[in-house]
């Protein structure tokens, strides 16, 4: 156990014929317990600084060890997030071309049916000008035939009741 500056006060010498100036002694003793004290004083002080320096320390090694872990988080979450807009970005991706083909395929068998039915209307435009144009060969056919003359050449004979009246 260390001394203390109490010890060093109440220290009793014994006294030897020819011993040491007590007053000097005393003197240094006085002096010695001071030295002491303020040593002990400062130790404290030192001791009260190094606890604080070392909550301080503690404390901001806390944070540290909070901000790493937060940052640690934040970077995961960062990576899901990027993980996750990857991943739905392709499926829209996938969603679209789908859509795309869909649109495609649907547009094209449209175009077929349409091609399909032009190519029929042009078939029944041709069936329908040929009957046509048969139709009005044959009226002019008939308008050509010599029946008409012979028509023209035919002569009726009056109503007796037609003629009289005409004549009055």
């Amino acid at each position: 156990m260390p001394l203390t500056p109490l010890d060093i006060h109440n220290k009793e010498f014994n006294k030897g014929f020819r011993g040491y100036d007590e007053d000097e002694v005393n003197e240094f003793l006085d002096q010695v317990i001071k030295d002491y004290e303020m040593v002990i004083r400062d130790k404290k002080e030192l001791e009260a600084r190094v606890s604080e320096l070392t909550e301080k320390l503690n404390h901001f090694t806390n944070i540290e060890e909070t901000l790493n872990k937060s940052i640690i988080i934040a970077q995961e979450a960062g990576e899901d997030v990027k993980r996750n807009a990857q991943k739905e970005s392709k499926l829209i991706i996938k969603e679209a071309e789908k859509n795309a083909d869909r649109i495609i395929n649907e547009s094209l068998s449209k175009s077929r049916k349409i091609a399909i039915e032009i190519e029929e209307l042009k078939k029944q435009s041709k069936v329908f000008r040929t009957r046509f144009q048969m139709l009005i060969e044959a009226q002019l056919d008939l308008l050509k035939n010599d029946d008409w003359d012979h028509l023209m050449e035919y002569e009726v004979e009056p109503i007796f009741g037609e003629t009289e009246e005409a004549k009055s």
